[in-house]
């Protein structure tokens, strides 16, 4: 019995997961971004953006830790901690987080890997550009060509929301229509609210501001505030910056997280995997003075991708432990016999697949 929520992963699972965890660390290291490592306990903060969903415990000097269960929060940490913060700084990570959700499923765990990248220190359109970018070549990688990258802008609703002059708490209320895009809903509350005229039809317009390059045109027609235009502007120039081949999906409704995010939000999905394959943005001020980055699902990418079915066979097994080291030295993937019952050999190898018995007079075929 192991706790709901959590799995083994046998062979080959477990050979899919290595193999992509080490093609995305080679990949984020070709792009400059240094490997970092970071607790797997931290100390109980009520204040932390997931600390309702933590798994907490009491050490013996009494203090509640709690299981790491987002890594952002622990980069940003680490940079204040170990005193990084005075300079650009390109991060990534690889590692568990631990939610104490119910409700488990399909790409739901309560013990998950998550693979990611942050930048701390800087911000500028060609540093979003470049996150998006390698976004794209990590999905790429994990070989999922046709996922898209969804782009939104929750810094717009933010400030449009803000020009309206509403509480706090009003404007909650209308930033979760926005979110749901129930058009019906947001008109109704927006005349609850008074919420009239040019301002109120750019807010109306946010949950349909969705598709290709035209939204931004769409956008730019709206009245909108000098802070919300200047959005756009960041927004425009980091498209600018993308490689043509990448063809962004734009989502101006998408408004999630729109007190933490300071401007672009993004995340991938495939055709017919429903939930997010990544998630990521720029969130300035959340801990940092400058902070963006993204973080992958390794489950999800593994199930939206498909898992192998079987581990990949060894090159060949060996009777003699001599030529057995002689083979790997060579590069062969080299499995050594326990018996010398020819036979057995034989249909152990067939069962894994091992095309090759490697003896020293000489080869023989399962």
């Amino acid at each position: 019995m192991i706790p709901e929520g959590t799995r083994y992963y046998p062979p080959p699972e477990a050979a899919a997961r290595a193999a992509l965890k080490n093609a995305w660390y080679k990949l984020f290291a070709s792009w400059g971004y240094a490997a970092v490592e970071l607790p797997a306990l931290e100390v109980y903060d009520p204040a932390h953006p997931l600390a309702a969903r933590a798994f907490k415990m009491v050490d013996k000097s009494g203090r509640v830790l709690a299981l790491r269960s987002e890594f952002t929060t622990a980069v940003i940490r680490m940079v204040a901690g170990e005193k990084l913060d005075e300079q650009l700084h390109r991060f990534q990570y690889a590692g568990k987080l631990w939610l104490r959700d119910s409700e488990v499923g399909l790409g739901r765990r309560r013990e998950f890997v998550q693979v990611g990248v942050e930048v701390v220190g800087a911000a500028s359109p060609r540093l979003d550009a470049e996150l998006l970018e390698l976004a794209w070549e990590a999905l790429k990688a994990a070989g999922l060509p046709s996922a898209r990258l969804e782009v939104g802008l929750p810094s717009l609703v933010a400030d449009l929301l803000a020009a309206t002059g509403l509480t706090e708490k009003d404007r909650r209320v209308l930033h979760a229509a926005v979110e749901r895009k129930n058009t019906p809903e947001l008109g109704e509350l927006l005349e609850r609210f008074a919420v009239s005229g040019a301002l109120a039809r750019a807010i109306l317009a946010l949950p349909d501001l969705f598709g290709g390059p035209e939204v931004l045109k769409s956008a730019r027609r709206l009245a909108l505030s000098d802070a919300a235009q200047q959005d756009l502007d960041w927004l425009s120039a980091v498209l600018e910056l993308l490689p043509s081949e990448l063809d962004v999906l734009l989502d101006l409704g998408l408004a999630r997280a729109y007190d933490y995010y300071s401007g672009i939000h993004f995340r991938a999905y495939t055709p017919d995997f429903g939930l997010p394959l990544l998630g990521g943005g720029r969130y300035d001020g959340a801990g940092a003075e400058h902070a963006a980055g993204f973080a992958l699902g390794l489950e999800r990418v593994l199930e939206a991708r498909g898992l192998p079915a079987s581990v990949e066979a060894a090159d060949a097994l060996a009777t003699d432990a001599n030529l057995a080291r002689a083979l790997r030295q060579k590069g062969w993937r080299v499995e050594l016999a326990w018996t010398d019952k020819l036979d057995e050999l034989k249909e152990y190898a067939r069962k894994r697949g091992i095309e090759r018995i490697v003896t020293p007079e000489g080869e023989e075929r399962p």
